[in-house]
């Protein structure tokens, strides 16, 4: 592949079941340099291309070829519109065939109350004609489309073949004057049923993919803009980077933006799942479409449209809803000679039943049953609805997931590696003691020691920086600097040489330092470093990083699933010791150096199963790289964020504890789902080549297959973390064009 690769999402038109997405997923990835995965349940194809060798067009002429159609995705609310619109379509047909089949059914009906209400042959034949050629045109054109471009075949080809040997088989009873019952109405009621199974299939899928609608309808439409000292409502959508704009209490923030004047609380539960308001200041950000409680906020517009942060959100939820998971390649490849086989048993279903009963209808009958009654759609579906369902259910609470794969891995987690600052710990130290010594005196050792802080970013350094100017110490000019990353510094103030870092640090320049000092307040759980001229130990500052309140709940939590729980850091081993006894962790690395972590991770893969790591520094994202499953605080860096699987938007070590009970609940319904699809098959396909089940039956079973198994994915809807998922249930089913009443 290029390493000048595009990516497109085409939103394709016409897949029926899982044989119709394995086989535009093999045509797609035919093409040279293509990556192409394809989700039935989004009805959506994720493809990468080398733009030098393929382009959109030629992408969408290979769907077209394959007997379907694309378009590049556009935005939410014009494919829900096309959604609803097919909807409808779908379900003015199936009333129409639903009004022509009625005679036909209720003729049967009064037969179970011995009324004998006898239509005539050629009422029957007229009632199904429209059904069979009209309404179920559908199936000979996807059947055709199959075998034309595919030529294994699909569900459409089961359905059409199936019906279609009902219907001539009852003509040639009427046009030959057999003395045999017609079959018109199996026909007819086998393709009305399977219209049903589809209509509430749509439905259910739509639901299942409402986390994404609901985060899109939370954006407010108005903004109240200042321009030229007025203040004008103006279109959401119109503001710009660093407009001015005002959200007054009870309103929701239009754009991401900075907050410039005022002071409020801000409920950004939609965003990061964490329900306590949080205090908005000067200086600090706000995002799209959380809720002002109190107090009118004036704020700068920092990015807007789709570069906000719930854009974001929704960009990685519609990811990770059409990614793959590992577990579905079972059902991929069954899927793939799934329709063959079936035309096998059907036929050999025919030919035994001709054979031992002599009775060629009851032959072509026993056949029919198992063409109608395989379908491959259920399981087609079981993994990918459920993923949608799953990764609306993780955005909701702050946890969003780039991909399927790291989902279904996140449950099998042996070890999980914690960075300690910012992720087990708040992430900005305090300074708390300035021992100066016998050379210097506290105002003396704090005026050097934020002088040659000044040019460092490390948070050390930030933190003498705030103590200084929070006790009106002002630095001095410094020459000569020179930092040692993680480590300490070295700069000239008045031509004199200081030094500032680890007591390791200076003890490499040669000076003495009194061990038991450091190491009194190191067992405290701080952070020591010592200030130097020349070669005279001017005192020691030391800092603390709080402990998170929920840190130590959250260890808990992870050992209570069986995790192993490691801590790294660079601190030395009295810090370290401290920190990981206030956390509840019994296992932790200490003095690891940034470039160390990737090396631990490994190390601790090849010891076990599967190591997960969480941090958030950018020195933090080689080691999230290496690991099986990564976490990244949102707080943190660009690029570890980039590097993880799962990004928690709320910065709670819960939050990791959350994602990986939402994996197993996930597993463990896509495993029933797949359980039901087999058992369904080899249960139905052995009762219908007996001649155990007539061809309606076999038809109303084969529609509600699917629905039985995306009804059953829709049940994540009711975890929380920590709570069971029940197994079974009914679930209403809404409509593409509802709402539903479940959170997002």
């Amino acid at each position: 592949m290029s390493q000048a690769e595009n990516h497109a999402d085409l939103q394709i038109v016409g897949m029926r079941c899982a044989s119709c997405s394995g086989r535009l997923e093999k045509a797609l990835n035919q093409l040279p340099d293509v990556t192409a995965v394809v989700n039935l349940a989004t009805e959506k194809a994720s493809v990468t291309f080398d733009p030098a060798r393929t382009n959109v067009d030629a992408l969408i002429k290979a769907v077209r070829d394959t007997g379907f159609d694309a378009h590049v995705t556009r935005d939410f609310a014009a494919e829900k519109a096309d959604r609803v619109k097919a909807y409808q379509h779908e379900k003015l047909r199936f009333f129409i065939a639903l009004a022509l089949i009625t005679p036909m059914v209720l003729e049967m009906l009064l037969m179970l109350f011995d009324v004998h209400l006898m239509i005539p042959t050629w009422a029957q034949w007229a009632l199904a004609t429209p059904v069979q050629f009209w309404i179920g045109a559908r199936f000979y054109r996807g059947a055709w489309a199959s075998v034309r471009h595919g030529g294994s075949g699909n569900m459409d080809l089961l359905v059409a073949l199936g019906t279609s040997a009902a219907y001539f088989l009852s003509v040639a009873i009427i046009v030959f004057d057999i003395h045999q019952p017609v079959y018109f109405e199996s026909s007819a009621v086998l393709i009305t049923l399977v219209l049903m199974g589809k209509l509430l299939e749509m439905g259910a899928k739509a639901k299942a993919s409402s986390a994404i609608e609901k985060l899109i309808q939370l954006q407010p439409k108005i903004a109240h803009v200042e321009r030229d000292g007025q203040i004008l409502d103006v279109s959401a959508g119109q503001l710009r980077p660093d407009d001015i704009f005002i959200v007054r209490p009870g309103e929701n923030v239009p754009v991401d933006g900075v907050v410039l004047e005022g002071t409020s609380s801000m409920d950004e539960s939609m965003l990061t799942g964490e329900s306590m308001p949080q205090t908005k200041n000067a200086n600090d950000k706000v995002y799209t479409a959380t809720l002002n409680h109190q107090g009118m906020i004036r704020c700068r517009a920092t990015a807007v449209g789709s570069h906000t942060q719930l854009a974001a959100v929704v960009r990685l939820v519609e990811q990770a809803q059409g990614s793959k998971a590992p577990i579905q390649r079972l059902a991929d490849k069954i899927s793939g000679i799934f329709v063959p086989v079936v035309l096998v048993l059907a036929t050999l279903t025919f030919l035994i039943w001709l054979k031992v009963d002599g009775d060629f209808t009851n032959a072509l009958i026993n056949a029919i049953s198992v063409l109608v009654i395989a379908c491959p759609c259920a399981l087609g579906l079981a993994t990918p609805v459920t993923i949608v369902v799953a990764s609306g259910l993780a955005a909701r609470e702050g946890i969003l997931v780039k991909d399927a794969a790291a989902l279904e891995r996140a449950h099998k987690l042996a070890v999980l590696v914690l960075d300690k600052t910012g992720t087990l710990t708040e992430g900005k130290p305090a300074l708390t003691d300035l021992r100066p010594s016998a050379a210097s005196s506290a105002g003396e050792l704090l005026r050097i020691a934020a002088s040659l802080a000044q040019h460092s970013t490390h948070p050390l350094s930030g933190a003498i920086t705030e103590h200084a100017q929070a006790q009106a110490t002002m630095p001095l000019p410094i020459s000569d600097f020179d930092e040692a990353p993680g480590s300490g510094l070295r700069a000239k103030l008045d031509g004199v040489a200081y030094q500032l870092g680890s007591p390791a640090f200076l003890m490499q320049q040669g000076i003495a330092l009194d061990e038991g000092s450091i190491l009194a307040l190191q067992q405290q759980g701080k952070s020591v470093i010592a200030v130097a001229r020349e070669q005279v130990l001017l005192g020691y500052i030391a800092f603390a990083d709080k402990i998170r309140p929920s840190s130590r709940v959250a260890v808990a939590r992870l050992r209570e699933m069986g995790i192993r729980v490691v801590m790294l850091s660079g601190d030395n081993q009295a810090t370290a010791k401290a920190i990981s006894e206030q956390a509840g962790i019994d296992d932790f690395i200490a003095e690891v150096s940034p470039q160390d972590k990737a090396h631990y991770v490994n190390s601790l893969r090849n010891e076990t199963t599967l190591v997960g790591m969480v941090g958030d520094g950018i020195n933090d994202a080689p080691a999230l790289a290496a690991a099986d499953v990564s976490f990244a605080m949102k707080h943190g860096s660009d690029i570890a964020i980039e590097a993880a699987d799962i990004t928690l938007m709320r910065n709670d070590l819960n939050s990791v504890a959350d994602a990986i009970d939402l994996s197993h609940v996930t597993l463990s319904k896509i495993r029933q789902n797949l359980f039901f699809a087999f058992a369904y098959n080899v249960l139905g396909i052995p009762l219908a080549a007996l001649g155990l089940l007539n061809p309606m039956i076999a038809g109303g079973a084969m529609a509600m297959s699917s629905v039985s198994v995306v009804s059953n994915a829709l049940l994540l809807k009711q975890w929380r973390p920590g709570e069971p998922v029940p197994d079974l249930a009914d679930e209403a089913v809404t409509e593409p064009g509802q709402s539903s009443s479940q959170p997002a």
